[in-house]
Parts: structure tokens; sequence; C-alpha cells
């Protein structure tokens, strides 16, 4: 702890924003470049010597935090990022997407503004990268084992990168033509460029990965084909398929899953088309859904130019302030949050009908109607109470050319005939089963991220992939010293 009473003397300050009017014209990341790097050593300073640092629990990769916010205050750089990259494959990744529940768990938020660990997270993890301290680590032998991980999204990607570094052949099989799962296609550019992600990589390829794209496995090579192939095999293909809206209506044209209208608008930056064909352009959008999807949309459709844009959640509004006796301290409170994306849409006034920003709150889809063509024209809501159930008399109707279904995801996708041709026992919600050592019952065969958790937190994700990259390891060569920091049934804290 460089300064004892940082977090009296210095108040919170976060990465500011751009301006609202100039960040909406452009997709590039929504805060003032170079903003960070002179408050940050401040903001680090805050972090006191709280005894037991409960952001170490709070956070499922067990990040050092005290660590390097000390290490930072002094501007050590090269050994705070050997700090966070002893628990984090990819903290530029977290500290730009994760929501930070290491935050809720500092101890500081007990009374004050929490330590800004995001902020000093992704600015450790950019310094590393412009000053050297992030360059690839081959392993010094190879064990003559190989593995394959299907999947590169942030589980598949963090399993693979241990794995090589172990000294493991690995391939990575992704079925889309780029790299990245969910991340390459459903993160909007504005929240992280996909520069972050080439760079993480081609530091890879240069440690031994191979990666093997555009390869659906089940449809383009055999599951069982590729169980033959490989010493084991790493199920990390997310949880892709998505939960669906039964109302009358569904059937309208224009009514479109969230994963069907995000990845269009990324290949539009990735400069593969010149403009998506589901563009919000001129349109009356309605998201169905409040959560970090809907708000990748949310922000989107105000990129794209909709005429307008509602974000209906059925959730009542939150508090301010954390609920103590629902959701004490260290637990990650549901408390009133404004994104980048709501904070748009509410200087823009998006959303003439809704509250503060595009939301509306405690809001149900009854119904869609159409025009002659059979196009949706308008969607039909109505207010529910605490338990869901619908208010007489507040029912309404908004206009809706172009309705985004963003309602989560239930499991990962059957399409590709995967679970079956390896014959993969499925738990009832819809996900991978696996046992203690994220073993399936086919032997040799893993699952790790949100196809055997569900769907999850990115910061989950990359703690599946390390975890289950030592249970590879352990599994090929009966031992291992890759770090595993949590096991297939932990769960975030809960009161």
């Amino acid at each position: 702890m460089a300064d004892p009473k940082g977090f009296m003397t210095n108040p919170r300050k976060d990465w500011p924003r751009r301006p609202v009017e100039e960040r909406v014209r452009d997709w590039d990341e929504v805060y003032v470049p170079g903003a960070l790097l002179p408050i940050i050593t401040a903001q680090a300073d805050r972090c006191m010597d709280c005894g037991i640092p409960f952001c170490h629990d709070a956070c499922p990769l067990g990040n050092l935090i005290p660590e390097w916010n000390d290490l930072v205050s002094r501007e050590d750089w090269r050994r705070a990022a050997d700090r966070l990259h002893a628990t984090n494959n990819f903290p530029e990744f977290t500290g730009r997407l994760c929501p930070a529940p290491c935050e809720a768990g500092c101890v500081l938020a007990i009374n004050q503004p929490a330590v800004t660990i995001k902020n000093v997270e992704v600015a450790v993890a950019d310094r590393a990268w412009e000053l050297g301290f992030a360059p690839p680590r081959p392993p010094d032998r190879l064990s003559g084992r190989t593995v394959a991980v299907i999947g590169s999204g942030p589980a598949g990607l963090a399993a693979a990168q241990q794995l090589t570094r172990a000294g493991h052949t690995v391939a990575v099989y992704e079925k889309d033509d780029r790299l990245g799962g969910l991340m390459r296609y459903g993160i909007p550019e504005f929240k992280m460029e996909k520069r972050h992600l080439e760079r993480r990589i081609e530091q890879m390829r240069a440690e031994g990965t191979k990666f093997r794209t555009s390869t659906a496995v089940g449809r383009d090579v055999g599951a069982a084909e590729l169980r033959a192939r490989y010493d084991a095999v790493v199920i990390a293909t997310g949880a892709t398929a998505w939960r669906e809206l039964d109302v009358p209506g569904r059937e309208l044209a224009g009514i479109q899953q969230a994963m069907e209208y995000l990845p269009l608008a990324n290949r539009v930056c990735e400069g593969e088309l010149a403009e998506s064909p589901m563009s919000a352009a001129g349109k009356h959008v309605v998201i169905v859904g409040g959560g970090d999807t809907g708000a990748d949309c949310l922000g989107t459709a105000v990129r794209e130019g909709a005429a307008s844009v509602t974000q209906l959640d059925i959730y009542a509004q939150p508090g301010d302030e954390r609920d103590e006796d629902v959701e004490p301290w260290p637990t990650y409170p549901k408390i009133y949050r404004l994104s980048a994306a709501h904070e748009e849409a509410r200087d823009l006034g998006t959303a003439p009908a809704a509250d503060a920003d595009a939301r509306l709150f405690a809001a149900s889809t009854l119904r869609f109607t159409g025009d002659r063509d059979g196009h949706v024209r308008s969607l039909h809501l109505v207010e529910v109470d605490a338990v869901r159930r619908p208010v007489e008399g507040t029912g309404r109707t908004i206009p809706a050319d172009l309705v985004l279904l963003a309602l989560g995801f239930s499991g990962p996708d059957r399409g590709d005939g995967l679970v079956e041709q390896l014959g993969l026992e499925m738990e009832p919600r819809g996900t991978v089963a696996r046992d203690p050592g994220f073993g399936t019952n086919v032997p040799g065969v893993f699952a790790a991220g949100d196809a055997a958790r569900g769907q999850s937190l990115i910061v989950w994700a990359i703690a599946e992939g390390r975890a289950v990259a030592a249970a590879v390891d352990r599994y090929l060569t009966g031992t291992s010293q890759l770090p595993a920091p949590i096991g297939p049934y932990d769960r975030p804290m809960t009161v």
C-alpha cells in the first residue's frame, strides 16, 4: 500500500467517456483515448490495507488486485503486468467487458465508492502491450500430446493458451470465419475494438497454438473422428441457443434475435459488408430484454441511425443504492446502472415513451401486429408487478419496425450434431454434463465455459478455460502445475 490515506484523500475518478454527440458518429471505443493514464496511479492509491481482500473472492480468477494496485501506484508497470497475467490470460478483455464483481466486493465499497479496479486492470494490460511486457511464451519442450479445443471464445482461448504453454500441441476449431466467438461478433466495436483480440490471437500463434476457422465440428468434421485424432478434446462452444418469445405475431418479418442482428453490424466494422441487411437506420426499434446484450443492441441501433430505440426490461427499475437486506456486501447488487449506450439514448432522447433513458421497466410483451405485407409495425405491452403479473389498465402500444429479442441463452446449439455424435450427456437445463474434474461422460472429452456452466460472464469463462486446462493437463500427464482457479460447480457469491 503506497499511500495509507489514499482512500481518504483521493475521490473515485472513472475513465471519462467521449462526448455522446461525438462517439455515436463512429464505432471507436467510447472512452477518451489517453485520459486514463494520468489519473490511474492516484486511483490505485485508493486500495486500502483492508486485511482480508474480498475482491479476491468476488473475482473467479482470484486476481491479485491489492498487489497490482500497489505496483501501479508506484508506477512499476512491469511487475504489475506480471502479477496481472499470473491469474488472467486476457486482462484487456475483462478490463473492458467484465461488469466488475470485484468492485462490488471491494472493502472500501462498504461505505464509499469502490476502487476503480476495472480501470486499473485495463491500464496495466494496455501498458504491458505498449512497453513490450506481454511477449509470446512458447513452451521449452513439447509433450507429444495433442488437444483439440472446440470454440474460440474466452473459455476456449484461455484453455488453448494454457495447454500450449504447458507443452501440448493444441488446435482450436472455430465454426465462424474469424476467431473470438461472441467477442468477435457479439460484442460491438464501441465496447472493445477488435485489434485487442487480434493482438492476443497473434501472440497465441507465436506460442504454437493452431487455429482452424470455418470448421464446424459435427458438420464439417465428424466429432467422433476428431476425438480419435486427438489425445483430448475440450468443448468450449459457448451457450448460443437463444431463448424465444412465444407471443402472438412472433412470425412477422422484422422480429430478429439479437445474435442475428449484432454480428452483421460487426461484419460492417470488419469491412466485410458495406451495410448491414438488418440495419436500424430510419426504423423504430424495440429491444426485448434488459441485459447487456440488449444494451449492445441499443448502442448499435443508435449508431446505425434508428428513428427511435426503446428497450423493454421485465424487472422493476432498481434503486441507485445497494439494498443491504436483500443483497448485502460483498455480493454483486442489482442497482440502476447507466451504460454508455443508455447514456447515449438518454442524451439523444431516442425513446420518447421511456423513463430516464431508453428503458421501459416492468414491461412485458403481449403481442406484435403487422402490416398487410406481414412485417411488424407495433408492439403491445403491459406493466407487470413484482411477480410478473399484468397490471390492469396499463396496456399500451409502441411503434416497432425492427424488434430485437435479447432474452439470453439456454445452452450450446445442437444444430451441428456435436452432442449427438459424441453421445454427450446433458443437464436438464440444456448444458453439457460434467464431473468434478470438468470431464464429460466420454473419456478424454472435457467441457468448459458457457456450454457447461450456462450463460455467464467473461471473467467466469476465462476462469473455466484455465481450470479445464489444468484438468486436461493432469489427464494427459498424471499431474499438472497449471492453476485451477475454480471448480465446475462453483458459483458467484450470493446471499
